[in-house]
């Protein structure tokens, strides 16, 4: 069964390459009609469900997260969640094909560090990885609280901050609520084969559905204002970071994990957050725009 989570999950993450590259042809073929400049407002967005591309994205998208969720159904989430940085070294060939762009040497050695940050992480957590018995009630409300406040801070920042954020602040944001997401639905999934029909697991789903449509408005403004690949290095270093730390304080799945696996496990994640920031800074797309 956890051999079949990893390969579901990274069906997921192609399809997720794919998804983001759509998309983002969508959101920046439509920046010149867009009257917030690279800001993709509601007006903006509303536009883009017609066209084409970024209903074809949508699909790969909705694919994917239907994979990712059927992964998360049968092994633990420090397994799956982080495979899906395999989209990275997908979405920049793609990117590189459709921009015309070349991928240079720091680009690559950015792409290289996530990747391997993230397969050493979960080589180490699939042996490991372990699920709590149950789930209860605390363990759900833990989630939802640190979600609330979370989003209290992305609230004070966006009526702060909005004007001068740039695509690495929608990324982080995305990445962040998209982990958090990725920790209930597992929580949910294993409530749900628990046969734990309570009224907060109900709460869980529509925290869920409102969490998934905030972070999908920061995704497409990281897209108005960054390369796919950066804008999928963000999500598939943060989000699964997120919903690891949650995984192992809240759900308990790295109960079993000695020192140096706790070590191994900090170690890796900031070498793929190092990725990610370098990447942000030498990506040639992001040097243009700058140069501009």
């Amino acid at each position: 069964m956890r051999l079949l989570a990893i390969c579901l999950s990274l069906a997921a993450a192609v399809a997720l390459a794919f998804g983001a590259q759509y998309q983002n042809m969508a959101v920046a073929g439509g920046q010149s009609k867009n009257s917030d400049g690279k800001r993709v407002g509601f007006r903006a967005l509303a536009k883009l469900i017609s066209n084409p591309r970024w209903l074809i994205g949508m699909a790969f998208l909705a694919t994917g997260a239907g994979l990712q969720i059927a992964a998360l159904s049968l092994a633990p989430l420090i397994v799956v969640q982080p495979l899906g940085a395999i989209a990275l070294v997908i979405t920049a060939l793609l990117n590189s094909r459709s921009t015309k762009t070349v991928i240079t040497k720091a680009t690559w050695l950015a792409i290289t560090l996530c990747t391997v940050g993230i397969a050493i992480f979960v080589a180490v957590a699939a042996n490991v990885a372990g699920e709590k018995p149950n789930l209860n009630d605390g363990d759900l409300a833990q989630i939802l609280l640190v979600l609330g406040v979370v989003v209290a801070v992305f609230t004070v920042g966006f009526f702060t901050f909005a004007k001068r954020a740039k695509a690495i602040t929608f990324i982080l944001g995305a990445g962040i609520l998209y982990g958090f997401v990725a920790s209930l639905i597992k929580a949910v999934v294993q409530r749900i084969s628990q046969q734990d029909f309570s009224l907060l697991t109900l709460v869980c789903l529509v925290v869920i559905g409102l969490a998934i449509l905030l972070g999908g408005w920061f995704v497409q403004n990281a897209y108005a204002s960054g390369p796919p690949d950066l804008v999928i290095a963000g999500l598939t270093v943060v989000d699964p970071m997120v919903a690891i730390m949650v995984a192992i304080v809240i759900l308990g799945e790295a109960q079993s994990a000695d020192a140096l696996t706790l070590a191994i496990f900090i170690a890796t994640a900031l070498v793929a957050i190092v990725g990610v920031w370098l990447l942000a800074k030498v990506h040639p797309e992001l040097r243009e725009k700058a140069a501009d």
